[in-house]
């Protein structure tokens, strides 16, 4: 009894001696296939992992900042086309070329169209009143796209609202270079430049045209308005629309600058 008992002690030694062995084995299997090494990696993954999912949230976080900015870019969107449509307006009101001669309108809201466009603006404050120093340089009464659309298609013909307005310019541009000759001393001008200043003082007298700008015919030289058909039609639009009038004084025909009623 006590031999078969030591035997069956014996075999269960020995199967744990195996066992045991069988763990070891594996573990030095298993210490084998995962070297310290693996460990900085698996570390270097992580970090990797970690800088990507920032990344991710980065781009989430700009996602929902555009999305919430998209009302306020449409708003913006439609204030600019509203106020592209009204630029386009004025723009149909200004000729392409103004001359360089310092003359302004005298109704810049005429050349803008700015009171057709209901903008409301603050009174603007009164400006100190300056002593006028000579004769005020000559006004610049632009017609509108209503003036040109009113007339008949026969006195209208081929004109065009910028053709007419440039011939403004000049018109504005001859009555201005009289003027100056009307004021300037005998000393600065030479000698058929005083006879035509002689001139146009008479011409300045007469009962029509004192104190009003004016500009002869023979001052008509271009270069919007020159005294060809188109020239001649220009005129005639004037007149009808009450922008100048026209009066012979001597042998001279002279045409007035007048503000339209």
């Amino acid at each position: 009894m006590e031999t078969k008992q030591a035997g069956t002690s014996l075999d269960s030694m020995i199967s744990s001696f195996n066992t045991r062995i069988l763990e070891l084995q594996q573990l030095v299997i298993a210490r084998n296939m995962y070297p310290a090494n693996s460990v900085i990696e698996l570390s270097a993954i992580d970090t990797a992992v970690s800088a990507l999912e920032r990344q991710v949230q980065a781009i989430k976080d700009r996602l929902h900042e555009e999305t919430e900015a998209i009302p306020k870019a449409k708003k913006l969107i439609e204030a600019s086309l509203r106020q592209q449509k009204k630029i386009q307006k004025m723009s149909s009101y200004v000729p392409s070329h103004v001359p360089q001669t310092g003359l302004i309108p005298e109704n810049p809201e005429q050349i803008l169209g700015l009171a057709s466009l209901n903008v409301e603006e603050p009174p603007a404050a009164p400006l100190p009143i300056k002593e006028k120093k000579g004769r005020a340089s000559p006004p610049l009464w632009y017609i509108t796209a209503d003036e040109l659309d009113s007339l008949s298609s026969y006195m209208r013909g081929r004109l065009t609202l910028e053709k007419i307005n440039m011939a403004i310019n000049d018109m504005a541009s001859y009555a201005e270079a009289n003027t100056q000759l009307i004021s300037a001393p005998k000393k600065r001008l030479a000698e058929d430049l005083w006879e035509k200043a002689l001139v146009l003082r008479d011409i300045a007298m007469a009962e029509a045209v004192k104190g009003k700008h004016f500009f002869l015919e023979t001052d008509i030289k271009g270069p919007a308005l020159k005294l060809d058909n188109t020239g001649k039609a220009i005129l005639t639009v004037l007149r009808h629309l009450g922008r100048i009038s026209e009066s012979r004084i001597g042998h001279h025909r002279v045409f007035i600058l007048l503000r339209p009623q």
